[in-house]
């Protein structure tokens, strides 16, 4: 089922869009559902209006799980939870996802699959891990709902990379990280079919096919401050998720007319809480900014670099030094060469000397920030001078010099 919106960028409105997700539900003799939103941190993909829709929808015949497809982020809060579901799921319903505990190896995406894919770059076979609860024959259906938007990893977000590394486990999260690595994030973001993405399609055709698969698939783009669900592709079809893709890359992909001096970009303190997450502002727009440009990234509700203990504990130990410093590093230090989805997430976030990026924070010290091997300003001062409520997305003049602004980079990806 394929529904785009016919408002324009006013979205699909509640009425359409729990229209068709009941339609989703025809015919289906159900007793139990597994439902896979994406967490807090997708807060513009529409996913969390649909989860509970469908809550609304199912509770009252069948029993309903909720595991949000937490890969390696921290759980929810009960804020969050009352936020993103607009209070229709309890806060006590949610199952939290451990990606280190909780998962099944269901198979493996051979070595010799690995190297054809990336042109040799990586050879190692990948172990395919996915929640427990995702191989429980008990239910009958597992929704996956997601927003399609340009990803660092994958190249596009969400399909089968939201069971896959969502709902993953260590290994498979380590090992597809390294590989968009080794492939090159410039050459996959905003692209499908990446070595990683065909990963993720080769264990989705071997190990999934008896799990009852629904996704739902979003396009989204954001007025007023609120998500506007601008395409929704329901079924377990890839051709569906192609589409998607389609509508992600003519509205989320945005080309700037020559490389950007200075760019400032804004982390939204309800979305970004830590660095792993806030380098978004420095995957997404690496590609506009010109070679001795400048970044400025205003963060302020970000206190801390990993989502759990032991990636903070990593970035804190050896920073974003680049990328020929880290690859040398997992070869000669052992607890982050086991850890190749952090390597990797040190590796992005690096811009390997091209432009500066300066962290203005009121949560970390100037030490913590500049420990990492980023510039550092204090949040206050940084945000008297780039008011961000004078400011709007794209070109701006800030005391006569010319700046770029993004108010949200997980919203697109920006390149010349």
């Amino acid at each position: 089922m394929v529904l785009l919106s016919e408002n324009g960028d006013n979205g699909l409105d509640d009425g359409a869009l729990t229209a068709a997700l009941k339609k989703s539900l025809d015919g289906k003799k159900l007793r139990k559902v597994l439902l896979l939103p994406p967490d807090y941190t997708r807060m513009y993909s529409g996913a969390g209006k649909i989860a509970a829709i469908y809550y609304k929808l199912l509770k009252d015949t069948c029993e309903v799980d909720v595991m949000p497809a937490l890969g390696t982020h921290e759980p929810m809060s009960a804020k969050e939870c009352e936020a993103f579901f607009e209070g229709a799921i309890p806060y006590e319903k949610l199952l939290v996802h451990n990606w280190r505990t909780e998962v099944v190896k269901i198979g493996e995406v051979p070595g010799a699959f690995v190297s054809e894919v990336s042109e040799g770059r990586s050879t190692a076979k990948i172990d395919v891990e996915v929640n427990k609860r995702i191989m429980d024959p008990s239910y009958d259906l597992i929704i996956s709902a997601g927003q399609v938007v340009p990803h660092e990893v994958v190249g596009m977000a969400n399909y089968s990379k939201n069971i896959f590394v969502g709902c993953g486990g260590y290994s498979m999260i380590n090992s597809s990280h390294m590989l968009s690595v080794r492939w090159g994030i410039e050459r996959l973001m905003g692209k499908d079919f990446s070595p990683v993405r065909k990963v993720f399609d080769y264990a989705e055709e071997h190990f999934l096919k008896s799990v009852p698969l629904l996704y739902v698939l979003t396009v989204t783009t954001t007025k007023n401050d609120a998500a506007q669900i601008r395409g929704l592709y329901i079924g377990r079809d890839r051709a569906l998720f192609e589409q998607a893709v389609s509508l992600s890359q003519e509205l989320n992909l945005i080309k700037v007319d020559k490389p950007l001096k200075k760019v400032v970009v804004y982390l939204d303190p309800r979305e970004f809480k830590s660095t792993w997450l806030g380098n978004k502002a420095i995957y997404r727009v690496k590609m506009a900014i010109a070679r001795g440009g400048e970044l400025i990234v205003l963060a302020p509700g970000v206190r801390k670099f990993g989502e759990d203990e032991g990636n903070d504990a990593l970035i804190r130990k050896y920073g974003y030094v680049g990328q020929e410093k880290v690859l040398h590093l997992m070869e000669t230090q052992e607890d982050l060469g086991k850890n190749m989805s952090a390597a990797a997430h040190l590796i992005h976030g690096s811009s390997d000397g091209k432009f500066t990026i300066t962290y203005c924070t009121k949560e970390l010290s100037e030490a913590e920030v500049r420990g990492v091997a980023f510039e550092y300003r204090p949040y206050d001062e940084a945000a008297k001078q780039y008011d961000i409520g004078k400011l709007k997305d794209g070109y701006n003049t800030v005391g006569g010099e010319e700046i770029y602004y993004i108010s949200n980079p997980a919203l697109g990806l920006w390149t010349t």
